[in-house]
């Protein structure tokens, strides 16, 4: 018995040195993936006036709204006129066009009609700000303010920033007599922040009309994330190769009206209320898979201590990962497809049995996930034959992925380390949607990635109060534009 038990012990230890030995090999093997390449010399930029001009753009008010689309189309014009004043030397390289009555589309001629084209995004329109936070702003939010070296006001960050950076780059390009071998687009749509359907999607409707298909397309998206990404030292350029779907559904119990002194055992508050219950308790599952398990897998070797041991080895630790991004709150949506109960009514008098309450919900989707496939989940885990499902018009699945070996996702990796010499690239997952994935028709290579240095405050100015963009940080997006440019089409 006494030998039963020491080989027993010994096979223990020796299974555990065996996978202490894996795993230290695993870590220890796993080498950097980043490219070696030297920084480019800092091009000069006048930051202080590229500055007052996007100060100037943040004073049209372009908030999008999907019922009332025409709301500002004054702004709008205002904005375009704006933009053909700031940059002269781009409007005589470029054809102008307008589409959807606001959007913007420019052409710039390649000297190749062979080479195939390529297409910068943004966006004009802003979303609002939330009413009564009005106060709670430094500087008044459509002011356009320059004060403590930032840019401060609503679209700063989102997106106009990253659309006068893009005009600012091709303006100076174009005085310099700069030509791109290969035909850009510049595509500027103007309701991105209410599904895109009448800006984006007809601009890419357009192209696709004359037979254009795109090399690749870059719009806003991930982020050079400072002291977020634990265990990393360095900031982490994400470059969003893939994109979450969009889901909407609108659910609507049924039940009988009535007085509220006799009421039933199942109302329609009742109803809604428990089956939104469900749906909070039993959400999708986490998974890491695809674009997330890649970018766990580039940045691993570049962490330090015990996270780079678990990323490194996930199929040992993938367990553990998943409960701590549990924990964590917003990151969690990089691994699971996300329910947010947004919308409940219900009910009009204090002692009337309401005969309906509708709820609307809304889902982002990971890759691999579908309308489809999220629909049943939601019919499955209410299961009430009593509470009707109705998808929201503009509902879309993830977009394809774009494959991080083509030459296009080498060439953006590039430019990102020539400029940000600091950052370590990865792909990564963009959990918001954008005005590209109408491009998917078009293309097959569609990156999300804004040249944006933020850390955790910033990332709760986006969408948020007190929204702004450093003078400094604005000059190296600006920087990033032109080198891109160079990279892709010089």
């Amino acid at each position: 018995m006494r030998r039963a038990l020491r080989n027993i012990l010994l096979l223990v230890v020796a299974a555990i040195l065996i996978l202490a030995g894996v795993v230290a090999f695993n870590t220890f093997t796993h080498g950097s993936r980043q490219l070696q390449v030297a920084a480019v010399p800092r091009v000069p930029v006048d930051a202080q006036a590229a500055a007052a001009r996007l100060a100037e753009a943040i004073r049209f008010r372009t908030i999008s709204s999907y019922e009332q689309p025409d709301q500002n189309a004054d702004a709008l014009r205002g904005m375009h006129a704006h933009i053909e004043k700031s940059f002269p030397a781009f409007h005589a390289a470029a054809r102008r066009e307008i589409v959807g009555n606001y959007s913007l589309l420019y052409t710039w001629e390649g000297s190749d009609p062979k080479a195939q084209p390529i297409a910068f995004l943004a966006h004009q329109d802003v979303v609002p700000v939330a009413p009564g936070t009005e106060k709670d702003w430094q500087q008044p939010p459509f002011d356009g303010v320059i004060a403590d070296g930032f840019i401060w006001g609503r679209g700063s960050w989102d997106d106009k920033g990253n659309l006068y950076s893009m005009l600012e780059a091709t303006e100076a390009m174009a005085k310099a007599g700069f030509r791109p071998k290969r035909t850009i687009y510049f595509a500027f749509g103007h309701d991105e922040e209410t599904a895109g359907t009448a800006g984006a999607k007809s601009i890419a409707a357009l192209l696709a009309s004359r037979g254009v298909r795109l090399d690749f397309v870059i719009d806003e998206g991930l982020l050079i994330t400072e002291s977020i990404v634990k265990g990393l030292d360095k900031p982490a350029a994400l470059i969003g190769v893939a994109e979450k779907g969009y889901v909407t559904l609108v659910l609507n119990a049924h039940a009988t009206p009535g007085h509220s002194s006799m009421p039933p055992r199942d109302t329609a508050i009742g109803m809604m209320s428990a089956a939104l219950a469900r749906l909070e308790d039993h959400r999708l599952p986490m998974q890491i898979r695809g674009t997330v398990a890649e970018m766990f897998d580039t940045l691993a070797p570049e962490m330090s201590g015990f996270n780079r041991v678990v990323l490194s080895n996930l199929w040992l630790f993938k367990p553990l990962l998943l409960r701590e991004f549990e924990k964590s709150g917003p990151t969690e949506a990089t691994v699971r497809t996300t329910t947010a109960l947004t919308i409940f009514n219900a009910g009009d008098k204090d002692n009337v049995l309401p005969g309906n309450a509708e709820a609307t919900v809304n889902f982002r989707l990971i890759p691999g996930d579908t309308q489809a496939s999220v629909t049943e989940h939601v019919r499955h885990t209410i299961a009430n034959d009593r509470i009707s499902i109705k998808p929201f018009p503009g509902n879309t699945d993830p977009p394809p992925v774009t494959p991080t070996a083509s030459p296009s996702f080498q060439m953006l990796n590039r430019t990102i380390r020539e400029v940000y010499p600091d950052v370590i690239v990865a792909p990564g997952l963009m959990v918001a949607a954008t005005d590209s994935r109408h491009y998917a028709g078009i293309t097959d290579k569609i990156f999300r990635f804004s040249p944006v240095r933020a850390n955790s405050d910033d990332l709760k100015r986006f969408h948020g109060t007190n929204e702004r963009l450093p003078i400094d940080g604005y000059a190296d997006m600006i920087r990033f534009y032109r080198r891109l440019i160079e990279n892709a089409a010089g």
